[in-house]
Protein backbone atom coordinates (compact mmCIF):
# COMPACT_ATOMS: atom_id res chain seq x y z
CA UNK A 1 0.00 0.00 0.00
CA UNK A 2 0.72 3.74 -0.38
CA UNK A 3 -0.71 6.78 -0.06
CA UNK A 4 -0.33 10.24 -0.65
CA UNK A 5 -0.87 13.20 1.05
CA UNK A 6 0.01 17.26 1.78
CA UNK A 7 1.29 17.97 5.21
CA UNK A 8 -2.89 18.72 6.05
CA UNK A 9 -3.95 15.90 5.20
CA UNK A 10 -3.80 12.02 3.92
CA UNK A 11 -5.26 10.51 1.47
CA UNK A 12 -4.79 7.50 -1.29
CA UNK A 13 -4.70 8.19 -4.70
CA UNK A 14 -4.54 5.67 -8.10
CA UNK A 15 -1.70 6.90 -10.46
CA UNK A 16 -0.23 3.70 -11.60
CA UNK A 17 -1.56 4.68 -15.31
CA UNK A 18 1.63 6.91 -14.84
CA UNK A 19 4.23 4.49 -14.55
CA UNK A 20 3.00 2.30 -17.69
CA UNK A 21 6.30 1.85 -19.89
CA UNK A 22 6.45 3.96 -22.56
CA UNK A 23 5.70 3.84 -26.02
CA UNK A 24 9.58 2.94 -28.24
CA UNK A 25 10.86 5.35 -30.17
CA UNK A 26 11.92 4.66 -33.98
CA UNK A 27 15.39 6.48 -32.90
CA UNK A 28 16.77 6.47 -36.38
CA UNK A 29 13.67 8.45 -37.61
CA UNK A 30 13.84 10.46 -34.19
CA UNK A 31 17.83 11.93 -34.88
CA UNK A 32 16.70 12.37 -38.08
CA UNK A 33 15.21 16.09 -36.86
CA UNK A 34 16.10 16.42 -33.11
CA UNK A 35 13.31 17.30 -30.67
CA UNK A 36 14.45 21.09 -30.23
CA UNK A 37 15.23 21.93 -34.16
CA UNK A 38 11.57 23.13 -35.09
CA UNK A 39 11.83 26.42 -36.43
CA UNK A 40 9.98 29.54 -35.03
CA UNK A 41 7.29 29.15 -37.80
CA UNK A 42 6.63 26.04 -36.50
CA UNK A 43 6.10 27.49 -33.09
CA UNK A 44 9.41 26.41 -31.75
CA UNK A 45 11.86 29.00 -30.31
CA UNK A 46 15.76 27.87 -30.61
CA UNK A 47 17.65 24.41 -30.40
CA UNK A 48 20.53 23.11 -28.40
CA UNK A 49 23.73 23.20 -30.04
CA UNK A 50 26.15 20.96 -31.27
CA UNK A 51 29.58 20.65 -29.31
CA UNK A 52 32.50 19.80 -30.96
CA UNK A 53 36.18 20.07 -29.52
CA UNK A 54 39.18 21.14 -31.51
CA UNK A 55 42.74 21.35 -29.82
CA UNK A 56 44.40 24.62 -29.02
CA UNK A 57 46.67 25.39 -31.21
CA UNK A 58 50.51 26.20 -30.07
CA UNK A 59 50.51 24.69 -27.13
CA UNK A 60 53.71 24.16 -25.41
CA UNK A 61 54.77 22.25 -22.48
CA UNK A 62 55.15 25.41 -20.42
CA UNK A 63 51.41 25.77 -20.64
CA UNK A 64 49.44 26.45 -17.61
CA UNK A 65 46.53 23.25 -16.89
CA UNK A 66 44.31 26.01 -18.90
CA UNK A 67 45.93 24.24 -21.60
CA UNK A 68 44.39 20.57 -21.32
CA UNK A 69 41.42 22.20 -22.31
CA UNK A 70 40.38 21.63 -25.61
CA UNK A 71 39.10 24.85 -27.69
CA UNK A 72 35.17 24.95 -27.76
CA UNK A 73 33.72 25.37 -30.89
CA UNK A 74 29.76 25.40 -31.49
CA UNK A 75 27.96 24.04 -34.04
CA UNK A 76 24.99 26.22 -35.32
CA UNK A 77 23.68 24.01 -37.60
CA UNK A 78 19.96 23.52 -37.46
CA UNK A 79 20.18 20.30 -39.26
CA UNK A 80 23.08 18.46 -36.21
CA UNK A 81 21.10 16.37 -34.41
CA UNK A 82 21.98 15.99 -30.75
CA UNK A 83 23.64 13.15 -29.64
CA UNK A 84 23.57 12.15 -26.23
CA UNK A 85 26.95 12.27 -24.61
CA UNK A 86 28.17 8.85 -23.68
CA UNK A 87 28.12 7.12 -20.15
CA UNK A 88 30.16 9.41 -17.59
CA UNK A 89 31.51 9.26 -14.02
CA UNK A 90 32.57 6.46 -11.35
CA UNK A 91 33.28 3.88 -13.84
CA UNK A 92 34.59 5.84 -16.46
CA UNK A 93 38.14 5.06 -17.08
CA UNK A 94 39.29 8.27 -18.50
CA UNK A 95 37.61 11.60 -20.04
CA UNK A 96 37.87 12.95 -23.55
CA UNK A 97 40.91 15.36 -22.67
CA UNK A 98 43.25 12.84 -21.31
CA UNK A 99 43.03 13.21 -18.09
CA UNK A 100 42.20 10.64 -14.66
CA UNK A 101 39.12 11.04 -13.20
CA UNK A 102 39.93 12.70 -10.15
CA UNK A 103 39.81 10.48 -6.93
CA UNK A 104 36.66 12.59 -5.55
CA UNK A 105 34.55 11.44 -8.59
CA UNK A 106 34.17 8.09 -7.06
CA UNK A 107 33.64 9.73 -3.42
CA UNK A 108 30.85 12.06 -4.74
CA UNK A 109 29.19 8.79 -6.84
CA UNK A 110 29.19 6.65 -3.63
CA UNK A 111 28.07 10.00 -1.59
CA UNK A 112 25.23 10.40 -4.62
CA UNK A 113 23.85 7.09 -4.27
CA UNK A 114 23.41 6.75 -0.45
CA UNK A 115 21.20 9.94 -0.60
CA UNK A 116 18.74 8.02 -3.08
CA UNK A 117 15.31 7.81 -1.52
CA UNK A 118 12.76 4.68 -2.33
CA UNK A 119 8.95 4.82 -2.61
CA UNK A 120 7.71 1.49 -4.02
CA UNK A 121 10.70 0.04 -4.44
CA UNK A 122 11.62 2.27 -6.85
CA UNK A 123 14.26 5.20 -6.76
CA UNK A 124 12.21 8.95 -6.73
CA UNK A 125 14.76 11.56 -5.82
CA UNK A 126 17.89 12.27 -3.67
CA UNK A 127 17.47 13.64 0.19
CA UNK A 128 18.37 17.53 0.95
CA UNK A 129 21.59 16.11 3.40
CA UNK A 130 23.04 13.15 4.83
CA UNK A 131 24.64 15.01 8.15
CA UNK A 132 23.94 12.87 11.06
CA UNK A 133 25.29 15.38 13.42
CA UNK A 134 22.32 17.59 12.78
CA UNK A 135 18.40 17.64 13.75
CA UNK A 136 17.38 16.87 10.49
CA UNK A 137 14.31 18.89 10.10
CA UNK A 138 13.16 19.35 6.61
CA UNK A 139 16.58 17.71 5.30
CA UNK A 140 15.83 14.42 5.20
CA UNK A 141 12.94 15.55 2.29
CA UNK A 142 13.27 15.74 -1.54
CA UNK A 143 13.50 19.24 -2.37
CA UNK A 144 12.14 19.83 -6.40
CA UNK A 145 14.88 22.36 -7.17
CA UNK A 146 17.84 20.42 -4.98
CA UNK A 147 16.79 17.49 -7.01
CA UNK A 148 18.08 19.16 -10.30
CA UNK A 149 22.00 18.38 -10.46
CA UNK A 150 21.18 15.13 -9.16
CA UNK A 151 18.82 14.45 -11.96
CA UNK A 152 21.50 15.99 -14.50
CA UNK A 153 24.13 13.97 -12.48
CA UNK A 154 22.43 10.34 -13.46
CA UNK A 155 20.95 11.61 -17.03
CA UNK A 156 24.90 12.29 -17.65
CA UNK A 157 25.56 8.76 -16.28
CA UNK A 158 23.12 6.81 -18.57
CA UNK A 159 20.64 6.12 -15.71
CA UNK A 160 17.58 8.13 -16.82
CA UNK A 161 14.82 5.98 -14.95
CA UNK A 162 15.46 7.68 -11.45
CA UNK A 163 14.48 10.95 -13.20
CA UNK A 164 11.34 9.73 -14.70
CA UNK A 165 10.27 8.56 -11.67
CA UNK A 166 10.77 11.86 -9.84
CA UNK A 167 9.42 13.58 -12.34
CA UNK A 168 6.30 11.14 -12.09
CA UNK A 169 5.84 11.28 -8.71
CA UNK A 170 6.02 15.29 -8.12
CA UNK A 171 3.44 15.49 -10.92
CA UNK A 172 1.27 13.18 -8.91
CA UNK A 173 1.51 15.68 -5.88
CA UNK A 174 0.47 18.49 -7.63
CA UNK A 175 -2.57 16.78 -8.48
CA UNK A 176 -3.33 17.60 -4.71
CA UNK A 177 -5.56 19.94 -3.39
CA UNK A 178 -2.72 22.64 -1.38
CA UNK A 179 -4.05 25.02 1.56
CA UNK A 180 -2.14 26.83 3.91
CA UNK A 181 -4.49 27.45 6.65
CA UNK A 182 -8.13 28.00 5.08
CA UNK A 183 -6.53 29.84 1.91
CA UNK A 184 -6.27 27.24 -1.25
CA UNK A 185 -3.21 27.55 -3.47
CA UNK A 186 -3.35 27.14 -7.71
CA UNK A 187 -3.84 23.83 -9.02
CA UNK A 188 -0.40 24.32 -10.82
CA UNK A 189 2.22 24.75 -7.56
CA UNK A 190 4.48 22.22 -7.79
CA UNK A 191 5.77 21.26 -3.96
CA UNK A 192 9.25 22.83 -2.70
CA UNK A 193 9.74 19.13 -1.24
CA UNK A 194 8.30 15.87 -0.15
CA UNK A 195 9.32 12.84 1.78
CA UNK A 196 8.13 9.16 2.28
CA UNK A 197 6.88 7.86 5.65
CA UNK A 198 7.51 4.04 6.16
CA UNK A 199 5.21 1.75 8.26
CA UNK A 200 6.58 -1.11 8.83
CA UNK A 201 3.62 -2.70 10.86
CA UNK A 202 0.81 -1.47 8.34
CA UNK A 203 2.83 -1.93 5.82
CA UNK A 204 2.47 0.95 3.83
CA UNK A 205 4.71 3.95 2.84
CA UNK A 206 3.29 7.88 2.26
CA UNK A 207 3.98 10.39 0.36
CA UNK A 208 4.06 13.86 2.42
CA UNK A 209 4.29 17.37 0.27
CA UNK A 210 5.14 20.41 1.78
CA UNK A 211 3.69 22.95 -0.72
CA UNK A 212 4.97 26.22 1.77
CA UNK A 213 3.45 25.22 4.66
CA UNK A 214 6.19 24.64 6.41
CA UNK A 215 8.66 26.35 5.05
CA UNK A 216 10.23 29.81 6.57
CA UNK A 217 8.03 32.64 6.36
CA UNK A 218 5.04 30.10 4.51
CA UNK A 219 6.06 31.09 1.12
CA UNK A 220 4.95 28.97 -1.72
CA UNK A 221 7.58 27.74 -4.61
CA UNK A 222 7.83 29.36 -6.93
CA UNK A 223 10.67 28.14 -8.91
CA UNK A 224 9.68 24.16 -8.70
CA UNK A 225 7.56 24.42 -11.42
CA UNK A 226 10.13 25.83 -13.49
CA UNK A 227 12.12 23.44 -12.55
CA UNK A 228 9.86 20.58 -12.84
CA UNK A 229 9.29 21.72 -16.83
CA UNK A 230 13.22 22.25 -17.63
CA UNK A 231 14.49 18.89 -15.92
CA UNK A 232 11.15 17.22 -18.44
CA UNK A 233 12.87 18.94 -21.11
CA UNK A 234 16.19 17.94 -20.37
CA UNK A 235 15.44 14.05 -19.75
CA UNK A 236 13.57 14.31 -23.20
CA UNK A 237 17.38 15.82 -24.47
CA UNK A 238 19.12 13.78 -23.28
CA UNK A 239 17.26 10.31 -23.98
CA UNK A 240 15.41 11.12 -26.74
CA UNK A 241 12.40 9.60 -25.81
CA UNK A 242 9.13 12.24 -26.07
CA UNK A 243 6.54 9.44 -24.62
CA UNK A 244 7.12 11.01 -20.84
CA UNK A 245 6.71 14.88 -21.99
CA UNK A 246 3.75 13.26 -24.61
CA UNK A 247 1.69 12.00 -21.54
CA UNK A 248 -1.59 13.69 -21.19
CA UNK A 249 -0.74 13.98 -17.29
CA UNK A 250 2.55 15.64 -18.32
CA UNK A 251 1.23 17.83 -20.60
CA UNK A 252 -1.60 18.58 -18.54
CA UNK A 253 0.85 19.63 -15.51
CA UNK A 254 2.99 21.82 -17.92
CA UNK A 255 -0.17 23.43 -18.88
CA UNK A 256 -1.29 24.14 -14.95
CA UNK A 257 2.06 25.94 -14.39
CA UNK A 258 1.76 28.11 -17.60
CA UNK A 259 -1.51 29.30 -16.12
CA UNK A 260 -0.36 30.10 -13.03
CA UNK A 261 2.34 32.30 -14.16
CA UNK A 262 0.68 33.64 -17.72
CA UNK A 263 -2.43 34.85 -16.14
CA UNK A 264 -3.62 38.97 -16.70
CA UNK A 265 -3.27 41.13 -13.64
CA UNK A 266 -2.70 44.54 -12.76
CA UNK A 267 1.12 44.21 -13.79
CA UNK A 268 2.33 46.41 -16.10
CA UNK A 269 5.34 44.42 -16.72
CA UNK A 270 5.97 40.75 -17.91
CA UNK A 271 7.92 39.83 -15.28
CA UNK A 272 6.62 38.03 -12.10
CA UNK A 273 5.68 39.52 -8.85
CA UNK A 274 7.03 37.21 -5.70
CA UNK A 275 7.11 36.99 -2.39
CA UNK A 276 10.40 36.91 -0.30
CA UNK A 277 11.99 33.31 0.10
CA UNK A 278 10.30 32.01 -2.93
CA UNK A 279 13.30 30.45 -4.27
CA UNK A 280 16.79 28.59 -3.53
CA UNK A 281 17.32 32.17 -1.34
CA UNK A 282 14.46 30.82 0.75
CA UNK A 283 15.29 33.40 3.41
CA UNK A 284 14.39 37.08 4.03
CA UNK A 285 17.13 38.29 1.69
CA UNK A 286 14.69 41.55 0.04
CA UNK A 287 14.36 39.59 -3.27
CA UNK A 288 10.86 40.61 -2.93
CA UNK A 289 9.28 41.84 -5.96
CA UNK A 290 10.76 40.97 -9.28
CA UNK A 291 13.89 38.50 -8.80
CA UNK A 292 16.75 37.71 -11.53
CA UNK A 293 16.32 34.07 -10.48
CA UNK A 294 13.03 33.70 -11.06
CA UNK A 295 12.77 35.90 -14.09
CA UNK A 296 15.04 33.71 -15.93
CA UNK A 297 13.95 30.08 -14.92
CA UNK A 298 10.34 31.79 -16.03
CA UNK A 299 12.06 32.69 -19.20
CA UNK A 300 13.71 29.52 -19.68
CA UNK A 301 10.75 27.24 -18.56
CA UNK A 302 8.67 29.14 -21.33
CA UNK A 303 11.09 28.38 -23.57
CA UNK A 304 10.80 24.76 -23.04
CA UNK A 305 7.35 24.32 -22.59
CA UNK A 306 7.36 25.97 -26.08
CA UNK A 307 8.83 22.52 -27.80
CA UNK A 308 7.09 20.22 -25.13
CA UNK A 309 3.32 20.99 -25.57
CA UNK A 310 1.84 19.45 -28.33
CA UNK A 311 0.18 20.79 -31.02
CA UNK A 312 -3.56 20.04 -30.17
CA UNK A 313 -6.21 22.73 -29.60
CA UNK A 314 -5.41 22.95 -25.92
CA UNK A 315 -1.53 22.92 -26.56
CA UNK A 316 -2.20 25.98 -29.52
CA UNK A 317 -3.48 28.40 -27.14
CA UNK A 318 -0.34 28.31 -24.73
CA UNK A 319 2.21 28.28 -27.40
CA UNK A 320 0.16 31.51 -28.63
CA UNK A 321 0.47 32.89 -25.21
CA UNK A 322 3.95 31.70 -24.24
CA UNK A 323 5.56 33.55 -27.96
CA UNK A 324 3.49 36.34 -27.33
CA UNK A 325 4.84 36.28 -23.27
CA UNK A 326 8.81 35.54 -24.63
CA UNK A 327 8.70 38.48 -27.41
CA UNK A 328 7.76 41.05 -24.14
CA UNK A 329 9.93 39.29 -21.32
CA UNK A 330 12.80 39.02 -23.58
CA UNK A 331 13.02 42.87 -24.03
CA UNK A 332 12.26 44.05 -20.57
CA UNK A 333 15.16 41.61 -19.04
CA UNK A 334 17.47 42.89 -21.76
CA UNK A 335 16.49 46.40 -21.39
CA UNK A 336 16.23 47.33 -17.99
CA UNK A 337 17.74 44.38 -15.72
CA UNK A 338 20.98 45.10 -18.02
CA UNK A 339 23.89 46.92 -15.66
CA UNK A 340 27.43 47.92 -17.29
CA UNK A 341 29.51 51.04 -16.59
CA UNK A 342 27.87 53.63 -18.97
CA UNK A 343 24.53 52.53 -18.10
CA UNK A 344 25.66 52.58 -14.18
CA UNK A 345 26.85 56.63 -15.36
CA UNK A 346 23.54 57.15 -16.94
CA UNK A 347 21.21 56.09 -13.43
CA UNK A 348 23.96 57.81 -11.30
CA UNK A 349 22.79 60.86 -13.45
CA UNK A 350 18.79 60.01 -13.81
CA UNK A 351 16.34 63.32 -13.20
CA UNK A 352 13.37 61.86 -10.74
CA UNK A 353 9.75 62.25 -10.90
CA UNK A 354 10.09 62.20 -14.96
CA UNK A 355 6.26 62.28 -16.41
CA UNK A 356 4.89 61.05 -19.84
CA UNK A 357 6.15 58.08 -22.19
CA UNK A 358 9.61 60.24 -22.97
CA UNK A 359 10.75 59.38 -19.70
CA UNK A 360 13.89 58.20 -19.35
CA UNK A 361 14.09 57.24 -15.68
CA UNK A 362 10.93 55.35 -16.24
CA UNK A 363 11.06 53.50 -13.02
CA UNK A 364 11.56 56.66 -10.89
CA UNK A 365 14.66 55.35 -9.51
CA UNK A 366 16.44 57.92 -6.83
CA UNK A 367 20.02 57.90 -7.83
CA UNK A 368 21.04 58.70 -4.14
CA UNK A 369 20.02 55.24 -3.55
CA UNK A 370 22.76 53.12 -5.52
CA UNK A 371 25.32 51.67 -3.17
CA UNK A 372 28.57 52.99 -3.00
CA UNK A 373 30.01 49.76 -3.36
CA UNK A 374 28.33 48.90 -7.18
CA UNK A 375 30.79 51.97 -8.58
CA UNK A 376 33.90 49.82 -7.62
CA UNK A 377 32.49 47.04 -8.14
CA UNK A 378 31.77 48.00 -11.93
CA UNK A 379 34.62 46.94 -14.43
CA UNK A 380 35.15 48.88 -17.79
CA UNK A 381 34.45 45.56 -20.00
CA UNK A 382 31.99 43.54 -18.11
CA UNK A 383 28.22 43.64 -17.01
CA UNK A 384 25.45 41.76 -15.56
CA UNK A 385 21.78 41.38 -14.67
CA UNK A 386 20.99 42.74 -11.63
CA UNK A 387 19.10 41.20 -9.13
CA UNK A 388 15.74 43.29 -9.22
CA UNK A 389 13.98 45.99 -10.42
CA UNK A 390 10.33 47.73 -9.74
CA UNK A 391 9.06 50.99 -9.23
CA UNK A 392 11.81 52.99 -7.31
CA UNK A 393 13.52 50.26 -6.57
CA UNK A 394 16.60 49.00 -8.36
CA UNK A 395 18.58 46.11 -6.66
CA UNK A 396 22.10 45.96 -7.74
CA UNK A 397 23.46 42.82 -6.31
CA UNK A 398 24.82 39.97 -8.36
CA UNK A 399 23.10 36.85 -8.19
CA UNK A 400 24.89 33.82 -9.72
CA UNK A 401 21.83 31.61 -10.35
CA UNK A 402 20.00 34.28 -12.68
CA UNK A 403 22.75 35.57 -14.62
CA UNK A 404 24.33 31.77 -15.43
CA UNK A 405 20.50 30.64 -16.38
CA UNK A 406 20.73 33.93 -18.87
CA UNK A 407 23.45 32.02 -20.81
CA UNK A 408 22.22 29.32 -20.71
CA UNK A 409 18.55 29.76 -21.91
CA UNK A 410 19.48 32.62 -24.13
CA UNK A 411 17.84 35.73 -22.21
CA UNK A 412 21.71 37.12 -22.54
CA UNK A 413 22.84 37.78 -25.49
CA UNK A 414 26.24 36.56 -26.84
CA UNK A 415 27.55 39.91 -25.87
CA UNK A 416 25.95 40.01 -22.26
CA UNK A 417 26.81 36.51 -22.00
CA UNK A 418 30.55 37.57 -22.81
CA UNK A 419 30.68 40.42 -20.60
CA UNK A 420 29.14 38.34 -17.57
CA UNK A 421 31.95 36.10 -18.17
CA UNK A 422 34.60 39.36 -18.16
CA UNK A 423 32.72 40.78 -14.92
CA UNK A 424 33.66 36.89 -12.92
CA UNK A 425 37.25 37.05 -14.15
CA UNK A 426 37.56 40.58 -13.31
CA UNK A 427 36.11 40.65 -10.13
CA UNK A 428 37.31 36.87 -9.54
CA UNK A 429 38.29 37.28 -5.52
CA UNK A 430 34.80 38.49 -5.04
CA UNK A 431 32.62 36.07 -7.23
CA UNK A 432 35.39 33.41 -6.26
CA UNK A 433 37.42 34.12 -3.70
CA UNK A 434 39.02 31.02 -2.27
CA UNK A 435 35.47 28.60 -3.18
CA UNK A 436 33.10 28.69 -6.41
CA UNK A 437 30.82 30.60 -6.16
CA UNK A 438 29.25 33.81 -4.64
CA UNK A 439 25.49 32.98 -4.43
CA UNK A 440 24.74 36.38 -4.04
CA UNK A 441 27.05 39.75 -3.62
CA UNK A 442 27.06 41.49 -1.61
CA UNK A 443 26.91 40.43 1.16
CA UNK A 444 27.84 37.17 0.54
CA UNK A 445 27.43 33.99 0.08
CA UNK A 446 29.29 30.94 -1.02
CA UNK A 447 27.56 27.60 -2.41
CA UNK A 448 29.52 24.74 -4.63
CA UNK A 449 26.09 23.74 -5.75
CA UNK A 450 25.77 26.42 -8.20
CA UNK A 451 29.17 25.17 -10.08
CA UNK A 452 27.48 23.34 -12.05
CA UNK A 453 25.72 26.27 -13.46
CA UNK A 454 29.04 28.27 -13.55
CA UNK A 455 30.22 25.45 -15.63
CA UNK A 456 27.88 25.42 -17.93
CA UNK A 457 28.14 28.94 -18.90
CA UNK A 458 31.77 28.73 -19.37
CA UNK A 459 31.14 26.23 -21.78
CA UNK A 460 28.41 27.97 -23.81
CA UNK A 461 30.61 30.91 -24.03
CA UNK A 462 34.09 28.90 -25.19
CA UNK A 463 35.80 29.94 -21.98
CA UNK A 464 36.10 26.36 -20.01
CA UNK A 465 39.23 27.40 -18.46
CA UNK A 466 37.21 29.12 -16.02
CA UNK A 467 35.41 26.28 -15.24
CA UNK A 468 38.50 24.59 -14.76
CA UNK A 469 40.10 26.55 -11.80
CA UNK A 470 37.09 27.02 -10.34
CA UNK A 471 36.72 22.87 -10.30
CA UNK A 472 40.09 22.98 -9.06
CA UNK A 473 39.16 25.04 -6.44
CA UNK A 474 36.12 23.12 -5.38
CA UNK A 475 38.34 19.84 -5.16
CA UNK A 476 40.94 21.43 -3.09
CA UNK A 477 37.87 21.78 -0.06
CA UNK A 478 34.56 20.24 -0.71
CA UNK A 479 35.92 16.55 0.05
CA UNK A 480 38.07 17.47 2.73
CA UNK A 481 35.24 19.41 4.47
CA UNK A 482 32.48 16.62 4.46
CA UNK A 483 30.88 18.24 1.06
CA UNK A 484 28.94 21.54 3.36
CA UNK A 485 25.95 22.86 2.14
CA UNK A 486 27.74 26.89 1.65
CA UNK A 487 30.24 28.34 3.04
CA UNK A 488 30.82 31.91 4.74
CA UNK A 489 33.31 34.85 4.79
CA UNK A 490 34.21 37.00 2.11
CA UNK A 491 36.24 34.73 0.19
CA UNK A 492 34.69 31.58 0.80
CA UNK A 493 36.88 30.56 3.47
CA UNK A 494 34.63 29.06 6.23
CA UNK A 495 31.94 26.44 7.02
CA UNK A 496 28.72 28.10 6.74
CA UNK A 497 27.44 28.68 10.47
CA UNK A 498 24.31 26.63 10.28
CA UNK A 499 25.58 24.73 6.77
CA UNK A 500 24.72 20.76 6.70
CA UNK A 501 27.24 18.33 5.48
CA UNK A 502 27.02 15.59 3.11
CA UNK A 503 24.83 18.41 1.49
CA UNK A 504 23.75 16.13 -2.00
CA UNK A 505 23.39 19.21 -3.71
CA UNK A 506 27.08 20.05 -3.26
CA UNK A 507 28.05 16.24 -3.94
CA UNK A 508 25.90 16.29 -7.54
CA UNK A 509 26.68 20.23 -8.26
CA UNK A 510 30.20 19.09 -8.34
CA UNK A 511 29.83 15.80 -10.03
CA UNK A 512 27.61 17.96 -13.04
CA UNK A 513 30.78 20.03 -13.88
CA UNK A 514 33.12 17.28 -14.05
CA UNK A 515 31.08 15.32 -16.73
CA UNK A 516 30.35 18.47 -18.84
CA UNK A 517 34.04 19.08 -19.38
CA UNK A 518 34.94 15.28 -19.76
CA UNK A 519 32.18 15.36 -22.33
CA UNK A 520 30.75 19.14 -23.37
CA UNK A 521 28.02 17.73 -25.81
CA UNK A 522 26.16 16.93 -22.39
CA UNK A 523 25.30 20.92 -22.40
CA UNK A 524 22.91 20.39 -25.01
CA UNK A 525 20.25 19.09 -21.95
CA UNK A 526 20.56 22.44 -20.44
CA UNK A 527 21.40 24.65 -22.85
CA UNK A 528 19.13 26.77 -25.52
CA UNK A 529 20.34 28.76 -28.18
CA UNK A 530 19.37 32.30 -29.18
CA UNK A 531 16.10 32.18 -31.57
CA UNK A 532 17.20 35.60 -33.47
CA UNK A 533 13.45 36.56 -34.20
CA UNK A 534 12.88 36.96 -30.67
CA UNK A 535 15.94 39.87 -30.21
CA UNK A 536 14.58 43.10 -29.88
CA UNK A 537 15.82 46.59 -30.88
CA UNK A 538 18.24 47.66 -27.92
CA UNK A 539 19.01 51.13 -27.41
CA UNK A 540 20.71 50.92 -24.05
CA UNK A 541 24.56 50.60 -24.24
CA UNK A 542 26.48 47.80 -22.97
CA UNK A 543 29.94 46.62 -22.19
CA UNK A 544 30.81 45.61 -25.64
CA UNK A 545 30.94 49.12 -26.89
CA UNK A 546 34.22 49.92 -25.03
Amino acid sequence: MDTLCTVAECNECDFSKLSEKPRSLNMDRERQRSFDERSLSELSIGFSPRVMTRSADNANANANANANFSRLVIDHNPDAPFSPGRRSGFNTPRSLIGYEPHPMVGEAWDALRRSLVYFRGKPVGTIAALDSSEEELNYDQVFVRDFVPSALAFLMNGEPEIVKNFILKTLRLQSWEKKIDRFQLGEGVMPASFKVLHDPIRNTETLIADFGESAIGRVAPVDSGFWWIILLRAYTKSTGDSSLAELPECQKGMRLILSLCLSEGFDTFPTLLCADGCCMIDRRMGVYGYPIEIQALFFMALRCALVLLKQDDEGKEFVERIVKRLHALNYHMRSYFWLDLKQLNDIYRYKTEEYSHTAVNKFNVIPDSLPEWVFDFMPIRGGYFIGNVSPAKMDFRWFALGNCIAILSSLATEEQSNAIMDLIESRWEELVGEMPIKIFFLPSATGAVLLWLLTAACIKTGRPQIARRAIELAESRLLKDSWPEYYDGKLGRYIGKQARKFQTWSIAGYLVAKMMLEDPSHLGMISLEEDKQLKPLLRRSHSWTF
